[in-house]
């Protein structure tokens, strides 16, 4: 199905990306990242959430879950999979808790082998973590914008034809999709650094 740009910007979107966070604990309490939603319709944002996550830790997919609730929206676009460090957010269970396309969008090619041996190097719990990239499914390259490196993406829900539409049509300042692009500018700019 071919569908205009004009079509597509009628979609409600999802943007999630997260905040910058220090790695060093400070006066021994637990790390965490700011989570940001942010709901657009067109280029128009509707409204936008933020919740905190712990560094690393495992909360990032039940946040997400938790403040999605009362957005109406049409699909989700992740900017990756890994939050606040290693606190992964599983777009399979987003989708299977929502009912809509989930659409993982990298800037850089995911090295998933790297990202095995980290997860096992660190975590005790490396299965649980690593389970969530086994759900995922295959990487695609995107051109977003002509002249443009392209994007990684990897989608739960729908396929790689309607994705490509969908980040076409909200790319519009950079190469990275506005949804995405703005939560990140939200997220960066709520975070004291």
């Amino acid at each position: 199905m071919i569908m205009s740009q004009n079509v597509w910007r009628q979609f409600r979107i999802v943007g999630v990306e997260d905040g910058g966070f220090s790695r060093a604990p400070l006066n021994g309490s637990i790390q965490k990242a700011l989570l940001v939603c942010v709901l657009l319709q067109g280029m128009r944002i509707e409204d936008f959430r933020a919740t905190a996550v712990i560094v690393d830790g495992l909360d990032a997919s039940e946040k997400l879950i938790g403040i999605l609730r009362g957005f109406s929206f049409d699909a989700i676009m992740l900017a990756g999979v890994s939050f606040a460090g290693f606190n992964l957010i599983d777009p399979a269970l987003i989708f299977e808790e929502y009912g809509k396309p989930v659409v993982v969008v990298s800037r850089t090619r995911p090295d998933n082998i790297a990202v095995k041996g980290a997860l096992f190097r660190h975590f005790e719990d490396w299965q649980i973590r690593w389970s969530i990239f086994e759900k995922i499914g295959p990487i695609y390259e995107v051109v977003s914008m002509p002249s443009e490196p392209p994007l990684y993406v990897e989608v739960i829900g729908a396929d790689l034809n309607w994705a490509n539409g969908l980040i076409r049509a909200f790319t519009i300042c950079s190469r990275v999709p506005e949804p995405i692009r703005v939560a990140r500018l939200i997220a960066h700019g709520l975070t004291r650094q």
